[in-house]
């Protein structure tokens, strides 16, 4: 399990921090692979996210993060140490898409929030197909994990749940051929999961 240390050492500080900031609560930590390559894809509703899921399992996630947050050079040389790198939203990111296969040669982890931006009113949105795509040109699964607030949007000092689901392969996916409608239906189905995991939450 190779870790930058920038990345261990940002983690275990920031640890401290976000159990005093959000009182966080995790299930399914136990569906986490210890080894091997796969894709975390999860909801996305506020800059916190990353830190969130970095911090509630120890494997280290190497983000697809839009290429606006690198425009500053201090905040992009940080996220860049923990793991992320840029991919332009809106056209076919040949550059950004190598990255994440690389990424995945290497056995390590990928994570793409699958809505593709943030949800502003804490409602899932459309869920894109990159994600799909990768896990079908990498023949690697995908976990599906969802962030739930108490109260739609995340605030500091109120509860925040992060559950992780089980992993789904490509066979599970339908993405044996690939193509277009499948991997549509892929990332609907991967969404539905993290939908599932909301509402088991909310309950």
């Amino acid at each position: 399990m190779k870790r930058s240390p920038f990345y261990v050492i940002g983690r275990l500080l920031l640890i401290p921090i976000f159990k005093l900031l959000f009182f966080y609560k995790v299930n399914g930590k136990e569906n986490v692979p210890r080894e091997g390559s796969y894709i975390i894809c999860s909801n996305h509703m506020s800059n916190y996210d990353p830190v969130l899921l970095a911090i509630t399992q120890k494997r280290q996630i190497n983000y697809m993060a839009k290429a606006e947050l690198f425009k500053n050079p201090f905040f992009g040389w940080i996220i860049r140490r923990m793991g992320a790198f840029p991919v332009h939203r809106g056209a076919g990111d040949g550059k950004a898409i190598n990255e994440a296969e690389n990424v995945l040669k290497e056995g390590k982890i990928l994570g793409i929030f699958i809505e593709g931006t943030r949800s502003k009113t804490g409602e899932f949105l459309r869920p894109k197909s990159g994600a799909a795509i990768i896990a079908q040109k990498m023949n690697v699964p995908v976990i599906p994990v969802c962030i739930t607030p108490k109260n739609k949007k995340i605030k500091i000092f109120q509860r925040v749940t992060i559950s992780w689901g089980k992993p789904m392969t490509p066979e599970q996916l339908n993405l044996t051929d690939g193509g277009g409608e499948a991997y549509r239906a892929a990332s609907r189905q991967i969404m539905g999961e993290i939908k599932k995991l909301r509402e088991n939450d909310l309950k």
